[in-house]
């Protein structure tokens, strides 16, 4: 997993607020690109992404789901000007996260001063989309997964039952688990790997996981088959590895 909560080096947030150069390039989602030299370490792009969709996923009013109100946010959290990473949140919302069905247009607010044109027609404000709350629920520094999952949850429509039965009760028990099924879900879409977010598939969650839930289901087979005595025995070996 890779640790975004902290930026050591700064000077990735330098190109933070200009428009990518590169106009022809086609749409993707980039919460998880990092560096091709530093592969442990988010790019700007990245980490932007990421704070505007965990912002929105926690936002609970209007006015703190505007394009300025979430730059205000992302520049405060990273000791920021505003201003400067302004441009950067209009080209991500406007020609990656909304075009890719992940941020929609949730309403307008009314403005009592300004350009009168800007009066008739507000400011836009946003929310996720389905497919927004999954992308959220990939990203780790979400404070509220709880609130996410069950919001994400509530479209029986675009999930599996046997997905949503099975995920209510292993969040219970291994949160991290339950984070890393989305982490690998939505990073696959990320690399071209699913076509689609939604509806989420637990054939192509099997496809694109390869072996990291064999090996746990295998753990937890014949975890159930040992004595009391060699189960504490394992979870003393996996505690010195935590």
């Amino acid at each position: 997993m890779i640790p975004v909560s902290r930026y050591e080096n700064k000077s990735k947030w330098k190109k933070f607020g200009r428009r990518s150069a590169l106009k022809t390039k086609s749409v993707k989602l980039s919460i998880f690109q990092t560096f091709k030299t530093k592969t442990h370490q988010l790019t700007g792009e990245a980490i932007r992404q990421r704070n505007i969709i965990t912002h929105l996923a926690q936002a609970n009013n209007s006015a703190s789901m505007t394009r300025t109100a979430i730059a205000q946010s992302i520049a405060a959290k990273n000791g920021l000007l505003w201003k400067n990473i302004y441009s950067g949140v209009f080209r991500d919302m406007d020609e990656i996260l909304i075009p890719l069905n992940i941020v929609m247009e949730a309403g307008r607010l009314p403005l009592k001063r300004g350009p009168k044109a800007l009066q008739e027609k507000g400011i836009p404000f946003y929310k996720l989309t389905k497919n927004g709350f999954l992308v959220a629920l990939s990203i780790d520094e979400l404070e509220n997964k709880k609130l996410v999952l069950d919001k994400f949850l509530s479209n029986p429509e675009m999930i599996e039952k046997e997905f949503v039965d099975a995920i209510k009760t292993l969040v219970k028990v291994s949160p991290k688990l339950t984070h890393s099924i989305f982490e690998i879900y939505v990073n696959a879409y990320c690399n071209g790997k699913l076509k689609n977010l939604l509806p989420f598939s637990i054939s192509e969650f099997h496809r694109i996981s390869k072996n990291t839930f064999t090996i746990q289901k295998e753990l937890l087979e014949g975890f159930q088959k040992l004595s009391k005595s060699n189960r504490l025995e394992i979870l003393k070996l996996f505690s010195k590895f935590t």
